[in-house]
């Protein structure tokens, strides 16, 4: 992918932090019922693109439906910056809420809606 950078990222509070390797050229807005009430932005990338440098010891996960995701969040400020599962093929990915990328101008964004209620 020729539009990949770096970016850091994080929860609110600071206790969860990462750093990933992305193409944010196409974030995907989802209507599913999580993403909708958290209001994520997601990009996704495999997990050797993806590392967290803080918070390991302190994610929660929240898993519904198929229980295929595991959404985690910051149990001290409450925010998603990430979650992580499977492609319909089987091979693992992390899913990075845009929102939570240090420095990233949202309204600059492609965004391509994903019917997520539907599935």
């Amino acid at each position: 992918m020729a539009d990949q950078k770096n970016y850091t990222g994080g929860c609110h509070c600071g206790e969860v932090r990462f750093e990933a390797t992305a193409d944010i050229s196409n974030v995907i807005s989802c209507n599913c019922s999580i993403c909708q009430k958290r209001g994520a932005l997601w990009v996704f990338v495999t997990p050797e693109h993806f590392a967290l440098r803080a918070g390991s010891d302190e994610l929660r996960d929240y898993q519904f439906g198929k229980k295929s995701i595991h959404h985690l969040f910051c149990p001290h400020c409450g925010v998603g910056a990430f979650s992580r599962g499977s492609t319909p093929q089987g091979s693992e990915m992390v899913a990075i809420n845009v929102r939570c990328l240090d420095d990233l101008d949202i309204a600059s964004l492609k965004l391509t809606a994903f019917d997520g209620r539907s599935l």
